[in-house]
């Protein structure tokens, strides 16, 4: 199928979906493990006042799952513009390492620590920061999550990408597509333990159950733990032990980028299909030359904009992290959903014909 079809469809089935994805750019858990257990979130007792003036001079601290990967430095980059903007400081720390929780919490105590205002953080595990994180609150801490959530009673807020179950059916619709809905398919994902990619993982595999896909068969989910060398491996392995894979979803940046190096080098070059989420920048010269149809994901540099954002609306007591909350960012007016929840808006599909037109 040519790209523009696949972009028009894809773009279309993006469209009615409320795409707000919190979920880049990562095992063992599923979508389940991130449900509260009493059904509320971690919404201070506090009343929100939309009215309330945005207070300057705040630090907010951002904790990636890993420092120096380029999507998190993009998705950061945009949280310290909109903090500038705003009169606030901002500040990073984090991992080397995309699987190196106990750093994660190290860096959540740190934080506290400093007593910084607010902290921004996609979690590597759903659970395990919590404990920290709930001392941060305690201590008068704001916590956001962006791109990777906690339990929901661990933080104030989680900033979505999109809506998770969006983003896991149209990579699925995207690959189908290119595949001709037939032939073996594997997904090569981030850590087992990463919150979002289990999530969308879930859905793809709900998705593959309808009956248009049965002639689609999963036949392995890989992790490459957001790694570029062990995700290149990854990628040769599974070719190797399913020499009649027709197609692959990468829905991490470093995942895909290191899928499409293999690729591109191999005899498998436009005749094993890959999708998932990467950027432009990333991903522009494997669209070029043919290696790569077409891929989807949201703008990093927004969701962290937006990560700030909601840190200083919750540091000034605009909003507390309860449903139905209301809160303006920018130009934009935003509504917390179930369980704090906050939708980024609608990944973009990129295909030969707009890839051009971005630069992250």
């Amino acid at each position: 199928m040519r790209a523009s079809a696949i972009r028009r469809g894809c773009t279309a089935l993006a469209a009615v979906a409320s795409l707000a994805l919190a979920a880049t750019a990562c095992g063992g858990t599923t979508k389940n493990d991130v449900k509260n257990d009493s059904g509320g979130s971690a919404a201070s007792s506090g009343k929100a006042d939309p009215g309330a003036a945005l207070k300057k001079g705040l630090t907010v601290g951002f904790l990636p799952k890993q420092v120096n990967n380029p999507y998190f430095t993009s998705a950061d980059k945009g949280g310290e513009k909109a903090l500038t903007e705003l009169g606030s400081n901002y500040k990073e720390v984090g991992p080397s390492s995309a699987t190196d929780t106990a750093g994660q919490v190290s860096y959540v105590n740190t934080l506290t620590q400093q007593q910084v205002s607010a902290m921004a953080v996609s979690a590597q595990d759903p659970g395990a920061l919590c404990t920290a994180l709930k001392q941060a609150m305690s201590n008068g801490i704001k916590v956001v999550t962006y791109d990777s959530d906690t339990r929901p009673e661990c933080r104030d807020a989680f900033v979505s990408q999109a809506s998770a179950e969006d983003l896991g059916r149209t990579e699925v619709r995207l690959l189908a597509q290119q595949i001709g809905y037939r032939g073996e398919i594997a997904i090569l994902s981030a850590a087992q333990t990463a919150t979002n990619q289990n999530t969308w993982i879930g859905y793809m595999k709900d998705e593959l159950k309808d009956p248009k896909y049965k002639d689609v068969k999963l036949v392995k989910v890989a992790y490459g733990n957001d790694d570029a060398q062990q995700s290149f491996q990854q990628t040769q392995g599974l070719l190797q032990e399913h020499p009649d894979l027709k197609g692959i979803i990468s829905p991490t940046t470093v995942g895909i980028k290191a899928a499409a190096q293999y690729l591109s080098g191999s005899k498998y070059k436009g005749k094993v299909r890959l999708t998932g989420l990467g950027t432009p920048n990333d991903m522009r010269k494997y669209v070029k030359n043919g290696t790569v149809e077409a891929f989807e994901l949201w703008d990093p540099a927004k969701l962290g904009e937006l990560a700030a954002r909601t840190a200083v609306a919750l540091a000034s007591g605009q909003i507390t992290g309860k449903e139905g909350e209301t809160f303006k960012a920018g130009d934009t007016a935003y509504t917390l959903g179930k369980d704090g929840v906050i939708n980024l808006g609608k990944p973009t599909v990129f295909a030969a014909e707009n890839i051009g037109q971005f630069d992250f």
